[in-house]
């Protein structure tokens, strides 16, 4: 085919028209292959989205595609259609750079749930180094089971090498409950300084009363400096591993080494028989002057079982990886005294699990029993055990009082609300007719609400811009981002 265009006229002609295919057709087999027929739909997009988020490769994730679509010119799209389409993806969500994604990241966090919490650390540069954010979910399970906490900074790192640290709990089910999270630029004291600080500011200054944290030095002394008067307690798991990393020699064959290790973390209650047992095993494995173990007895009464019948632990010796439990002998003997005030109706048993894990051990429920009390008393039943443990419990307001501050914007009325909301609930769930009430209650509300609201927007009529649909303010941004210059980034590690 020749066309000429025609400089008087302004218009182009066909001189030449042959109507025989000069070339092959491509080969069904390689029809994928045309850029006209690769397309990545809506639901690919959440798969290869699903992929990326789960820390997948890319060419893993697009093989696993090709598995689901029965071979890979079956799944409709090239391997650098996906690579386009994540960076493609990256790129809109830093159109803003990573300083002003990451502040609008928190800015929508926290209108939708106006208890988030969020804070960033500056330094002499104005570079974003520490970062961390609690929900109002965190903050409310903090407030009801932050008796005992676990901080730990091994659970994973970003591609920066930072490390992600994790406040840990459980609540009344032993079920893991999170309390807040951070993303560290390093494991310094003054890291941990701010972090620590942060976190309680975030919790209204309410303190722990045992936390647990792996061997690090750092962190060590910033729980000294920031919450000296909370009891500091050392993770079982991580003593394990470190004894695996630091004494792996001695756990080859049938070797009991890492056994009899565990006994001494688990099973002795008199320190003297601890004593015994700790040079028993420098004896026979012939570890004496190991600067590991050395250092790690030093620290005995952070771990060790007779060390710790004064540390509230409820249960818990490791970083609140729950999903691992302590199998112990159920025919371990033992002599126990219990006492029994009966004038004031106090137990006391010399074991002290009531002390440390808040429940009644089975001696002084039997001396209930020989002296036919049938209920336990109250002072020894806690709520954080009950299953009302969350009955009446929601975040108070930030002191706003909604009858001064008529000019309260959206969030600050909806953090007013969200509290007798929940409370509300909570009390109607309670029984039957309570809900009924509530619910048809909350029908004619909704109903009442729905008018305020018709009459309340009818300035929408008149060109009035709808609440919740201003899109992306530039100059919000702006002024979100501030002297920010920017996150810090970690150097490369020299391998």
């Amino acid at each position: 085919m020749k066309i000429i265009y025609d400089r008087k006229k302004c218009k182009y002609y066909l001189s030449d028209f042959n109507g025989e295919h000069n070339h092959d057709l491509h080969a069904p087999i390689c029809v994928h292959l045309l850029r006209s027929q690769r397309n990545i739909t809506e639901s690919q997009a959440v798969e290869v989205d699903l992929a990326y988020d789960a820390g997948l490769t890319q060419k893993k994730a697009f093989d696993l595609f090709g598995v689901k679509s029965g071979g890979r010119e079956h799944i409709g799209f090239l391997p650098l259609d996906q690579k386009n389409y994540l960076r493609t993806k990256r790129e809109r969500g830093l159109q803003f750079g990573e300083v002003g994604s990451l502040l609008m990241s928190f800015k929508n966090q926290a209108s939708q749930d106006p208890s988030f919490f969020n804070a960033f650390q500056l330094d002499s540069e104005e570079q974003i180094t520490n970062i961390f954010w609690a929900d109002g979910r965190m903050r409310i399970d903090y407030e009801l089971f932050g008796d005992i906490v676990t901080f730990d900074t091994t659970f994973a790192t970003n591609k920066d090498h930072r490390p992600l640290g994790v406040f840990i709990g459980f609540n009344h089910y032993r079920e893991q409950v999170i309390f807040g999270a951070s993303l560290l630029y390093d494991e310094t004291q003054a890291s941990f300084d701010w972090v620590f600080n942060t976190f309680f500011e975030a919790h209204k200054f309410k303190k722990p009363t045992t936390i647990f944290t792996d061997q690090d030095i750092s962190m060590e002394n910033a729980i000294h400096v920031v919450m000296p008067d909370v009891r500091h307690s050392l993770c079982t798991f991580h003593i394990m591993q470190n004894a695996i990393k630091h004494l792996g020699n001695l756990m080859k064959d049938d070797s009991c080494f890492l056994s009899d290790f565990k006994a001494l973390m688990f099973e002795f209650e008199d320190v003297t028989k601890f004593e015994k047992e700790w040079e028993a095993l420098f004896k026979n494995y012939k570890v004496r002057g190991n600067s590991w173990l050395e250092r790690t007895y030093a620290l005995k009464e952070k771990w060790a079982r007779c060390y710790m019948k004064t540390t509230v632990t409820l249960g818990v010796r490791n970083k609140g990886r729950l999903e691992e439990y302590l199998i112990v002998s159920c025919d371990e003997e033992g002599e126990y005294v219990v006492t029994h005030d009966e004038e004031n109706a106090t137990l006391s048993c010399s074991c002290r699990k009531f002390e440390t894990v808040g429940i009644l051990c089975g001696h002084a429920l039997k001396v209930l029993d020989v002296l036919g009390v049938k209920y336990i008393p109250e002072t020894y039943i806690l709520k954080r055990w009950t299953r009302g443990a969350r009955d009446g419990c929601a975040l108070e307001n930030d002191g706003l009082d909604i009858h001064r501050s008529e000019g309260l914007d959206l969030s600050d009325r909806y953090r007013e609300l969200w509290p007798d909301a929940v409370r509300l609930a909570h009390k109607a769930s309670e029984f039957k007719d309570g809900y009924l009430l509530c619910k048809s209650r909350m029908k004619e509300l909704d109903k009442e609400i729905e008018e305020l609201r018709k009459k309340h927007f009818e300035c929408m009529d008149h060109g009035c811009e709808p609440i919740g649909n201003k899109g992306v303010d530039k100059n919000a941004i702006e002024s979100l981002v501030g002297n920010v210059k920017g996150i810090k980034k970690k150097e490369k590690r020299r391998k």
